[in-house]
C-alpha cells in the first residue's frame, strides 16, 4: 500500500528539480517548465492530502484546480511574452533579457 509519505517524498523530489531547473537553467522556456514542474509538485501535495486526510470533503481538489488554472495562465502569459522578447532580441537567454534595465 502506499502511503502519504511516499507522495511527499515525490513531491518533494519534484519540487526540488523544479528549484534547480529555475536556478540552473539559462533558457527561458527551461525556467518556465521547471516552474510548471514546481507547480505540478504542489498538486500532488494538494491532492495527497486530500485523499488521506478528507477524502469526503472536496477542499484539496479544489484547490488542486486552483492551481491548474493558474498554471495554465502562467504558462499562456510566460510564453507569450518570451516569444515576444525573442521577436525583439533574437535570444531567449536568460541573462541576456535586460530590457528593464537602463
Amino acid at each position: 500500500m502506499v502511503t502519504l509519505e511516499f507522495y511527499l517524498i515525490v513531491a518533494a523530489i519534484l519540487f526540488s528539480i523544479g528549484v534547480y531547473g529555475v536556478l540552473a537553467r539559462r533558457n527561458a522556456v527551461a525556467i518556465l517548465m521547471s516552474v510548471e514542474l514546481m507547480l505540478n509538485a504542489v498538486n500532488l501535495n494538494l491532492v495527497a492530502f486530500w485523499r488521506f486526510l478528507a477524502p469526503t470533503e472536496l477542499n484539496g481538489f479544489v484547490f488542486a484546480v486552483f492551481v491548474f488554472a493558474v498554471a495554465a495562465a502562467e504558462a499562456a502569459v510566460g510564453l507569450a511574452l518570451i516569444i515576444s522578447i525573442y521577436r525583439n532580441r533574437q535570444t531567449v537567454l536568460a541573462e541576456q533579457i535586460n530590457m528593464l534595465k537602463w
